[in-house]
Formats: C-alpha cells, sequence, structure tokens
C-alpha cells in the first residue's frame, strides 16, 4: 500500500505531483496572503513615487539646484529600473519569486533611507537672508547698513569677498546621495509588477485571476493620493523642526526660501517599503493550482514550467508545446523583434505614445511647482490638491473608460476613435490654460536698477534674496534695497521702518515676505483647478481603450514582446528625458536666482510669470499636437488592416460556405449511392433466389422498384 501510494505521487517524469508544503498553511491563504503582500508593496512604492515629486521644490530649495538637476534625480529611478529589468524579467520567474520580491522591498526601503541621509549630515538650514537676528539681543542689526564692514558683520559677503564658512565643506554636493537613493528604489522595484502579477495569474483559478489583478492595480491608485497628502503634510513642517527656535525664523511656508521637513516623508515610507518586505520571506515558492485541465499556455510558463511540476495541473502542455504553440521560437529573438518592428501599426502607437508620455510626465512632475509659482500657492496647499483631487480624477477616467468600452462594445477602430476624440478634447480644454494667467508679481530689485537714488545710502549686496512687502504692494528683493533704516520685532514678526524706496515718500514701513496680495490670480484660481480636474478626467478616459489597441493591434504570439518593449521604449526615451528637459526650459524663465554660500547659482527665487506658463504650456501641448499629426497615418494604416481583415473574413465565410456545400454535396451522393446499393442488392436477391426456384417476371421487377423509390 505505501509503495502503491508513493508510486501516485510521482508522475510519469519521477516527479513529485503532491502540493507543496513550504508555507506550512493552506493554498487559498497562501495565495491570499501574497495578494495582500503584493498589494501592500504596491501602495508603498507608489506611495514612494509620488512623494518623491511632491518635494521638489523642497529639494531644490534645500539643496541649491536647478530644475534641471531635479529631473535627473527624478529620471534616475527609471534608470535604476532598466539596468536590471532584462535580467529580472528573465531570471527572475526562475528563481523563488517571493524572495526576489522581498529583496526588491528591501532595496527600495535602502534607497527611500538613503535619499533621507543627507538631512542627517549637512548641518542646519541656512536660508539667505540679509539681516540676522540674534537670540536673546534687543538689539536688532540695521537693516541698511553704511559701510562693508557692517555688511560681514551681519554675515552677508560682498563679491569677490571669499566666505570662510565654505572651509571644511565637502566638495561633493550632497544632493547626489538623493540621485543614488533613486536609483537603488528603481532598482528594487523592478520585480515587484512582472513577478508578483506572474505568480498571481499562475497560482490563481482564472475566474479570480483577473480579479486578484484588478484589486492590485486599484490598490497601486490608491497609494499616490496618500503620497501627495504625505507631500502637504511634510511641507508645513519647518525642515529643522525641533532643532531650532521657531520665533526666529521670519519666512512662512509661502516663501520661496521655505523649506518643509522633506526628510520625514521619506523615513515614512522606507518603513512601509521596509514592512511591505516581510510577507514574501514566508511565502512558498509554488502553490498548488486552483484550477486543472486548462490548456492554456503564458510567457511566463514558457521561462519556468520545466522548474515547477505544479503548473502541470493548470498547464499540461509541455514546455515544447507552448513554445511552439507561441509560433516564435523563444531563441529566435532578434527575428522576432525585427517581426515586430516591422508592424508599421505597432510602430506608429509606439512614437504616440512616446511623444505623449513625454508631455504626461513632464507636465505631472512640475503641476505643483506651476501651481507655486504661478497661483502664489504654497507647497503643502499644491500638494494637497494633486493627491485630493487630481489623482481621483485619473483613476476614475480610467475606470469609465474601460466601463464604457465594454458598455458600447468597441472594435478595434473604434477603440482608437475613442482613445483620440477623448485626447483631442482634452487638448482643445487645455488651451483655455493660457487664458487663466497671472499678472507678473512686482518685485523691485530683480534688475540692474535696484540700486537707484533712494537707497544709494546703504550698501547693499545684490545676491540677497531677503524679500520685503511695502505698504504700495510692491515686493523689494531685501529691506537695504528697499531703503529701510529700522527694524522692530523679530522673526516673522518683523516689521521695517523709513523705507525711502517704499512709494513717494520716505518714513514708510514694509513687512517680511513677498506681496501676496494678487486678487486676479486669487479668483483665477479654482477656475483653473476645475479645469484641471475636468481635462484629467477626459484624457484619461480614453487610456484604457487606448492600452487595448496595443494589444490588438498586433498577433497574439508577439503580444508579451510587444508589451515589454513598449515599456522598454516609453521608460527609456519619456520617464527619463522629459523631467529633465522640462526642467531646463522652466530655468531660463527664472528673474531672481539664489546664491550658494560658496559661491554659484542655486535654486530660483521667483520667475517670470508669463514666460513660466508660455513654457510650461507650450511645450506640454506642442508634444501632443506633434502626436495628433502621427496619429493621421497610423488611423489610415488601422482602417487598411481593419478592411483587410474584413476581406478575409469573408473569403474566409465564402470558402467555408463552398466547402460546406461541397461537403453537402457529397453527402447527398453517398445518400444516393447508399440507396442505389441496397436497390441493386434487393433486385438481385429474387434472382439469386430464384435459381432455387421460379423465376420472377418484369411487371414484378417494377412493382418492387416503385415500392423501394
Amino acid at each position: 500500500m505505501a509503495v502503491g501510494a508513493e508510486q501516485g505521487r510521482l508522475g510519469e517524469n519521477g516527479r513529485s505531483n503532491a502540493p507543496s508544503r513550504d508555507a506550512g498553511s493552506s493554498p487559498c491563504s497562501s495565495l491570499k496572503m501574497f495578494l495582500g503582500a503584493l498589494s501592500f508593496a504596491y501602495f508603498s512604492k507608489s506611495l514612494s513615487g509620488s512623494y518623491m515629486k511632491s518635494t521638489i521644490t523642497q529639494l531644490e530649495r534645500r539643496f541649491d539646484i536647478p530644475s534641471y538637476l531635479i529631473g535627473v534625480i527624478d529620471g534616475s529611478f527609471e534608470v535604476g529600473n532598466l539596468l536590471v529589468i532584462a535580467f529580472v524579467s528573465y531570471f527572475g520567474a526562475k528563481l523563488h519569486r517571493p524572495k526576489i520580491i522581498a529583496i526588491g522591498c528591501l532595496l527600495m526601503s535602502i534607497g527611500t533611507f538613503i535619499i533621507a541621509l543627507p538631512h542627517f549630515i549637512i548641518g542646519r538650514y541656512e536660508f539667505e537672508t540679509s539681516v540676522r537676528w540674534e537670540i536673546n539681543s534687543t538689539d536688532s542689526p540695521a537693516p541698511c547698513p553704511k559701510n562693508s564692514a557692517a555688511i560681514v558683520a551681519q554675515g552677508s559677503v560682498l563679491p569677490g569677498v571669499p566666505n570662510t564658512k565654505c572651509e571644511g565643506e565637502s566638495n561633493m554636493s550632497m544632493w547626489i546621495y538623493v540621485l543614488l537613493g533613486n536609483v537603488l528604489r528603481g532598482i528594487g522595484e523592478t520585480p515587484v509588477q512582472p513577478l508578483g502579477i506572474s505568480y498571481i495569474d499562475d497560482f490563481a483559478s482564472q475566474e479570480n485571476a483577473a480579479l486578484y489583478v484588478g484589486c492590485v492595480q486599484t490598490i497601486s491608485v490608491v497609494g499616490p493620493v496618500f503620497g501627495y497628502l504625505l507631500g502637504s503634510m511634510c511641507a508645513k513642517i519647518y525642515v529643522d523642526i525641533g532643532f531650532v527656535n521657531m520665533e526666529t525664523i521670519s519666512i512662512g511656508p509661502s516663501d520661496s526660501r521655505w523649506v518643509g521637513a522633506w526628510w520625514l516623508g521619506y523615513l515614512i515610507a522606507g518603513v512601509l517599503t521596509l514592512l511591505s518586505a516581510v510577507p514574501f520571506w514566508f511565502l512558498p515558492r509554488s502553490l498548488p493550482v486552483g484550477q486543472k485541465g486548462a490548456t492554456r499556455c503564458t510567457p511566463e510558463q514558457t521561462s519556468f514550467i520545466k522548474d515547477s511540476p505544479l503548473l502541470e495541473n493548470k498547464y499540461p502542455l509541455t514546455f515544447e508545446q507552448c513554445v511552439s504553440n507561441s509560433g516564435v521560437p523563444s531563441t529566435d529573438f532578434i527575428p522576432t523583434l525585427r517581426i515586430l518592428l516591422g508592424n508599421p501599426i505597432y510602430l506608429i502607437y509606439l512614437c504616440v505614445t512616446i511623444i505623449q508620455l513625454n508631455s504626461l510626465i513632464g507636465m505631472v512632475t512640475y503641476k505643483p511647482k506651476y501651481i507655486e509659482q504661478h497661483f502664489g500657492q504654497s507647497a503643502s496647499k499644491a500638494n494637497f490638491l494633486m493627491g485630493v483631487v487630481n489623482i481621483p480624477a485619473v483613476a476614475l477616467g480610467m475606470f469609465s473608460g474601460g466601463l464604457c468600452m465594454k458598455k458600447l462594445k468597441l472594435s478595434l477602430m473604434g477603440a482608437a476613435k475613442f482613445a483620440f476624440s477623448t485626447s483631442l478634447i482634452g487638448y482643445f480644454l487645455s488651451l483655455f490654460f493660457f487664458a487663466m494667467s497671472c499678472e507678473n508679481a512686482k518685485v523691485a530689485g530683480v534688475t540692474p536698477s535696484a540700486f537707484t537714488a533712494c537707497n544709494s545710502d546703504c550698501v547693499c549686496s545684490a545676491n540677497d534674496w531677503d524679500p520685503v512687502c511695502g505698504e504700495d504692494g510692491i515686493t523689494y528683493v531685501s529691506p537695504c534695497l528697499a531703503g529701510c533704516t529700522r527694524s522692530d520685532g523679530s522673526g516673522s514678526n518683523t516689521v521695517f521702518a523709513q523705507c525711502s524706496c517704499v512709494g513717494s515718500a520716505g518714513n514708510l514701513t514694509a513687512r517680511t515676505g513677498q506681496c501676496l496680495d494678487r486678487e486676479d490670480c486669487d479668483r483665477m484660481f479654482p477656475y483653473f483647478l476645475a479645469l484641471s480636474v475636468i481635462t484629467s478626467f477626459i484624457i484619461s478616459l480614453g487610456g484604457t481603450p487606448g492600452y487595448m489597441l496595443l494589444i490588438r493591434c498586433i498577433e497574439p504570439q508577439l503580444k508579451s514582446l510587444a508589451l515589454g518593449f513598449h515599456a522598454l521604449a516609453t521608460r527609456t526615451l519619456a520617464g527619463i528625458p522629459a523631467p529633465i528637459y522640462f526642467g531646463a526650459i522652466i530655468d531660463t524663465t527664472c528673474l531672481k536666482w539664489g546664491q550658494k554660500r560658496c559661491g554659484g547659482i542655486g535654486a530660483c527665487r521667483i520667475y517670470n510669470t508669463a514666460a513660466y506658463r508660455t513654457a510650461y504650456l507650450g511645450l506640454t501641448l506642442s508634444l501632443r499636437s506633434a502626436s495628433f499629426l502621427v496619429c493621421i497615418p497610423g488611423f489610415l494604416l488601422l482602417r487598411q488592416q481593419v478592411r483587410r481583415e474584413q476581406r478575409n473574413a469573408v473569403r474566409g465565410a465564402l470558402a467555408n460556405g463552398g466547402a460546406e456545400m461541397e461537403a453537402l454535396g457529397k453527402d447527398e451522393t453517398a445518400d444516393r449511392e447508399a440507396a442505389v446499393v441496397p436497390e441493386t442488392k434487393s433486385v438481385r436477391e429474387p434472382v439469386v433466389r430464384d435459381t432455387e426456384g421460379s423465376q420472377p417476371t418484369a411487371e414484378h421487377h417494377s412493382r418492387d422498384r416503385e415500392t423501394r423509390l
């Protein structure tokens, strides 16, 4: 009995067909545990990615770097992903997939902690100011010093005078740590999606696999909402909270020098990512398959079916059969890729998506900054609106697009027209953003004419950025350039008096910070926000039909390769370069650059509002215009392909109809022959019988024939 039972557990190839007991629990609970762990991993990685985009302005100001370098940091995530994506896709399926995902989450966590590391090694944040306030001192230094010695005593540096504070500082910029940490995040994120989805598809029943994948994708949409909300919360907190006396801080969250506690969010995201790695260490390499008798092959099966005998229950076809059924041998990668790229519709679709993703990624990356600079909103409010308003609108649009496609039962051409129409409508609506403009902020001192007769008695530094708002509604670069000779109070409550440049008469006052009374922007901002939500929703409607177009426009056996190459191309040609050149173009609109303590240009303090709007919106819409032009030949080729398929279908139907007619004719002939043979036999039978008896007459023969017919 024991021997027979043992032999029953072994398949024909000598492998065990018994369920794996690595997890020490039931297969159903193990799969649900994997689903929950994968959902949490998706949530953590999407939260970290959106939080990175929410801290763009904070990182610019903290490390005194321009926008294009922020673009390099943001694109470094895609670089890390591309470094290992081929290795993970090929070898990951042959290894212990849950543990590979756990290692990826661990690397993401380490990378996130590395991003926050500079805060703990570069010391306290010292923002630019022309006046240094001393604690426990009743005398405030004069805003308008009369000689250069007073400037040096207050902490400012004259042009050409070396700054002694640079001695002993590291020559390596601290933003390099942020870059390296983001690259490591990209490396760690690589195995989560392909190995996680393939694991679910392999060991879940067919009717549940789609539901499980949908749940995971839904969670990945929720993550960015919390990421932007976390960015909003941290942006309200001062970067050195708990280590400085906040009463001495003369700036607020709306000031261009304000830096929030950017590092705090990365610590929170790193802990969440680290926790998401824990469950994967306790999951088995394989599970008993929930559905038997299926005869389909997945791309993953062609990679690791030989090493996973449990899959034979769900996929009884052999490895060689799956490869041969795909129509493309696994070793002929280059010829297969040549066939794929020889499909003109796929190439045009690839070009269109690359161009549109350049527009989308650049727009989303710098949208919070655009809200800050153009409408005078704080970083906290901009991130809050992105998380609460824009991201849910995009998620709702994608879901509604899939629902519309199902209800309308769109064909290949219908899906293409639907995606094109929604994108075109969103494009025309986006043109109204140009009309939602704000006047440039009135800032005196951003041009060489700052040194006028009203402040000629003051020895001012042109590099300082310590804006004050005069009673005349004009922002001055510094109290010194405003001609202020006296100050009262401390911190954010400081009031400058006897400012000779404020208004036409002297003895006027100014307060710290920029003038925020821009009624036109305050009235326009709600309309901008409403239009932004509408356009995001409409454009997102075409996301799902457009993705289905990608799947349907190619041969089924090339589907996996087409999707993989599409992801590779969009990451390389859109995810990496778009934030860089968007940031570089935005940098050209800067009116006043900050100065690093050791010399060199830092972060931009104020932009030309009109030029910023033209550059940001113009580049976004220009790329989308180019994508529409590329769509024209795509529609022509797609129409030709659809008509060709219809003609082939008609010909096939006619051919099948002719074959059926021929088959029916053969059946009728066979029936007739079958009828004739018995007739002949029955005619002859009496003759045979007659040899033993009497001979039948002709009349008898005729009567018998009529009876049989």
